[in-house]
């Protein structure tokens, strides 16, 4: 499974029911449960963004689908980013020509 990092930012009208975060946080998990996707961690942050994902998906496709799918939820905006380990960007290295 490969790594990926959501970040997120409430939009207007998902900062107005904030109070709902932690229910839309488990309503994620389950969402991404159905799409093949294990959620490792939320965190709600300060700064730039408002909550960062850690999460594992089988291929980009899939990771990319399901933020796209929260996004519809209309409650935050996304940016998705592949992680690679320690030890994928070793394999990544040794490829370098």
């Amino acid at each position: 499974m490969a790594t990926f990092i959501i970040l997120a930012n409430f939009t207007d009208k998902g900062i107005h029911d904030a109070k709902d975060t932690i229910s839309r946080g488990d309503k994620f998990k389950a969402m991404a449960a159905n799409a093949g996707v294990t959620v490792k961690d939320i965190y709600w942050t300060i700064g730039t963004f408002d909550s960062v994902a850690i999460c594992e998906a089988p291929d980009d496709e899939t990771a990319t689908a399901l933020a796209l799918s929260v996004s519809t939820r209309g409650n935050v905006r996304t940016q998705t980013l592949r992680a690679f380990s320690f030890e994928e960007m070793g394999r990544i290295l040794n490829k370098m020509v």
